[in-house]
């Protein structure tokens, strides 16, 4: 829904949520809060808030080769119907270890599971199994971000039912997702398990959300609207700010200070609904991070996400 403009103190006229560095200019008509367009279009873009975007990729991408080196590549298996219905398990050697699965980001638009490798280790010597799930884009599915939904709850829920393949305990699985992927992580989380798979409703044990969105309602009103199908049902359904009784009990969320600043605000306002709502969450602020190097901290035990990972877990190095 679009918020109507209305008069501002002469302070708040000239607040801007623009990138660091873009150059002074008139503020137009606000669409959500406080924001005109053009700052709602840039609020949902992390390409201006993060310039050094290209050497982490390049980084990550140096990781990702150390770390199959050191500990091999992955199983494969499908969990549905279609090709790219399939995961990655990066295999620990504790017997009926709990099981943590991830899902990438990439703004729903790109972005496999084989990318998010090198977060692997640090789970897998610590006695976990590392799950990464590959699903279809929007580009894809001509924007239809319910088919993602759908493949991610499926991924989840194959985990459960058949962790036992790869000697994974399927009663302590545990969801993270980073930025469209901490989306799509807080849509498992607060699925209805009984009601769409005939499983018990507690089957995720804990949740660790990056800088994920968690209403789908102002990003609906951004430029991503251009490539997703945002339609009154996606919201609804899509938006996990909205059924948070099916939240598992023990919830981290993080953002990181140098995100965009509707990045910051989902977050936060995401970890006080939850605690508003009776149930514990943690949230982590990554002080001097991007969005991009956020992420990157779950690959370490010393890092502010892995170290928050392994202690959701009750994970000690094995």
């Amino acid at each position: 829904m679009t918020v109507a403009a209305h008069p501002l103190h002469a302070r708040q006229q000239m607040q801007t949520h623009m990138p660091p560095g873009m150059p002074p200019r008139a503020k137009g008509p606000l669409v959500f809060l406080d924001y005109d367009q053009q700052e709602l279009d840039a609020a949902y873009d992390q390409v201006h808030w993060a310039p050094n975007q290209a050497e982490i990729a390049r980084r990550v991408a140096q990781r990702n080769v150390a770390t199959l080196a050191r500990i091999g590549p992955p199983k494969r298996f499908s969990y549905g119907p279609t090709p790219v219905e399939q995961l990655d398990v990066y295999v620990t050697r504790q017997p009926r270890a709990p099981v943590h699965v991830h899902i990438h980001g990439g703004a729903w638009r790109e972005g496999v599971a084989s990318a998010s490798a090198y977060l692997s280790e640090v789970f897998v010597d610590h006695g976990a199994h590392f799950v990464a799930v590959d699903f279809n884009n929007v580009l894809e599915t001509k924007g239809d971000l319910m088919t993602l939904a759908r493949q991610v709850r499926r991924a989840v829920a194959w985990v459960s039912a058949n962790a036992g393949m790869f000697g994974g305990d399927g009663n302590r699985l545990y969801v993270s997702g980073f930025s469209s992927g901490g989306h799509l992580a807080a849509v498992a989380a607060t699925t209805d398990w009984a009601r769409d798979f005939k499983l018990p409703a507690g089957i995720i044990t804990g949740a660790l959300f990056c800088s994920g969105m968690y209403d789908l309602e102002p990003v609906s009103l951004s430029a991503r609207r251009t490539y997703v199908n945002f339609t009154r049902e996606t919201i609804d359904e899509l938006s996990p700010e909205r059924h948070l009784a099916r939240l598992p009990a023990s919830v981290i969320v993080a953002h990181g200070t140098l995100e965009t600043p509707e990045f910051q605000r989902q977050n936060r306002q995401f970890a006080a609904a939850v605690k508003a709502a009776g149930k514990s969450a943690t949230l982590l602020i990554g002080e001097g991070y991007n969005h991009f190097e956020m992420i990157e901290t779950l690959g370490s035990p010393y890092g502010l996400l892995g170290r928050a990972a392994l202690q959701q877990m009750n994970l000690t190095r094995s």
